[in-house]
């Protein structure tokens, strides 16, 4: 009886977490193998540069990324998928961090490029965010199945868009 009650707590508290991080951010829906490969070739990043993930789910393109040689960060507000990011990059610890935390306290200076898989209505204070931080100097931005609005796509592939800045 007291592994049913564990079993059906550990059930309300996976669902509260999972639920929880919605009225913050996006719901966890996986990136597929696809998308992150044609994120990763539209963006052409260098052994070396670093990519930010926001709202980086599992951490599956953190490793796509790290095995291409990139250093990443991912943010994630959902710390059960942290955990799992964590462990799952265990074996790129130089080039993989995660962060439990929210993107927007973020600093994009840092970073040579972003992959995003957010809602539509975060796009536009996205973009500002970027224009601030990043001030001018070349930046990418892969955006999955979601557009900057007003900004046009420097190219695409399959659902992704690629926007670079300035």
């Amino acid at each position: 009886m007291i592994v049913i009650e564990l079993l059906v707590l550990l059930l309300v508290i996976l669902f509260i977490v999972f639920v929880f991080v919605v009225f913050f951010g996006a719901p966890y829906v996986p990136t597929l193998a696809e998308q992150r490969k044609n994120a990763l070739n539209l963006l052409n990043l260098k052994k070396g540069q670093t990519l930010y993930e926001l709202g980086s789910g599992d951490g599956s393109l953190l490793l796509d990324a790290a095995a291409r040689g990139l250093n990443t960060v991912g943010y994630e507000l959902n710390p059960v998928l942290v955990l799992i990011s964590r462990w799952r990059g265990r074996h790129y610890r130089d080039q993989i961090k995660v962060v439990w935390g929210n993107f927007w306290n973020a600093d994009f200076s840092r970073a040579d490029a972003i992959f995003v898989f957010q809602m539509d209505y975060s796009m536009k204070k996205l973009e500002a965010k970027i224009k601030k931080e990043t001030e001018g100097k070349p930046f990418r931005v892969a955006s999955n199945a979601f557009k900057i609005p007003g900004k046009k796509p420097a190219k695409k592939s399959g659902a992704v868009f690629l926007y670079t800045y300035p």
